[in-house]
């Protein structure tokens, strides 16, 4: 008989295969900053992270976000703010797979409180001007935040053409 912290581990090895690879991008946390002291738990705090397009090379996306403190916060109960900033920047040689590039996908998704709110970077492609745009956006089960930031990376040529 399996015990009930198998079956657990093997119910979440079986959702994380059902994800998309792009959910599952990894992220670097490059720094924080207190933004209110609190006595009972931690501190309030801007968080800034880094994460790697998943099927770009050479992109990488920084994300900065609050992140509340307190009793709330430190047991996962807190719901963070929707306000949340994004800025991607080529950090290498720009390689993709055009066939593999979808015109608008979820690059970048966490959990922004226990069940209802998450916080995504999504990825356009403007193939006519050769450029990436990454959006991000807070969604809530029943509505969203229509607070948002966008950023953009050029890549290909930059030499005007002759008319």
């Amino acid at each position: 008989m399996l015990s009930p912290n198998r079956i657990a581990s093997a119910s979440l090895a079986g959702l994380l295969a059902l994800l998309p690879a792009s959910l599952l991008a990894q992220e670097a946390h490059i720094g924080s900053v207190r933004t209110e002291f609190r006595m009972l738990g931690p501190n309030n705090t801007i968080e800034v992270e880094r994460f790697d397009d998943p099927k770009v090379q050479g992109i990488s996306c920084y994300i900065s976000y609050s992140q509340i403190g307190g009793i709330s916060g430190a047991i996962g109960l807190a719901e963070e703010a929707s306000e949340a900033s994004v800025a991607c920047r080529q950090t290498g040689a720009i390689v993709f797979n055009p066939d593999e590039i979808d015109p608008q996908e979820v690059v970048f998704t966490q959990r922004r409180s226990v069940l209802f709110k998450n916080m995504r970077v999504v990825r356009m492609h403007d193939t006519e001007t050769h450029t990436f745009v990454y959006l991000t956006y807070s969604t809530k089960l029943v509505d969203g935040s229509p607070k948002n930031a966008v950023t953009a990376v050029h890549y290909g040529d930059l030499t005007p053409s002759t008319r």
